[in-house]
């Protein structure tokens, strides 16, 4: 056992029932669970920060990679280290009003996430993916974006699933940094 640890319940007056976990605190999540940053409207000029991440640097939007038509930028709130998404720069909501060169772009950076995140990080495989409305699971349903979380042998364990609590192995700074110098050139 850990120093400090024990196997039998502690008391802990005012936290609800009495058992044996320990807590391990995660504030940060709240903006997340409040909305924070979150649009107030459907609109682009109503708090989207799909359209405003492109004015800021590289460094303090964590934009991995710009084209002509999207950009690929970490995810603030990520399901694994090194989730990207792939963002149009176009305030749109639903793949379908894409255009061509939007699609096509869209696609061509998702396969070069791909490709840095596996000469990065050694990724064994991915979760790419949309969620298209509000009831679908779209957190900002107001602006496409296209998710890509790499994924390792075992990289789940009982932290997501018991403790509700996502373990970053990475600040995202620096998971920005070393994407970035692992994009591939084209």
């Amino acid at each position: 056992m850990l120093h400090g640890m024990t196997s039998e319940p502690e008391q802990q007056w005012g936290v609800g029932i009495q058992d044996a976990f320990q807590r391990l605190w995660t504030p940060h999540r709240m903006a997340y669970i409040q909305g924070e940053n979150k649009p107030t409207g459907p609109g682009a000029d109503d708090g989207c920060p799909f359209c405003s991440i492109p004015a800021k640097s590289d460094e303090d939007g964590l934009v991995v990679r710009r084209g002509e038509q999207v950009y690929a930028v970490l995810n603030l709130y990520p399901y694994n280290g090194g989730h990207l998404m792939v963002v149009p720069y176009r305030h749109v909501a639903d793949y379908t009003d894409l255009t061509e060169p939007e699609t096509a772009e869209l696609g061509a950076l998702t396969k070069q996430a791909m490709t840095a995140l596996r000469t990065a990080s050694g990724a064994h495989g991915f979760n790419i993916g949309m969620n298209q409305g509000t009831v679908a699971g779209a957190g900002i349903a107001a602006h496409l974006h296209q998710h890509i979380v790499p994924r390792w042998g075992g990289d789940t364990n009982f932290m997501p699933v018991v403790g509700h609590t996502r373990v970053l192995p990475q600040l995202l700074a620096d998971t920005r940094k070393m994407l970035a110098e692992a994009w591939p050139t084209v």
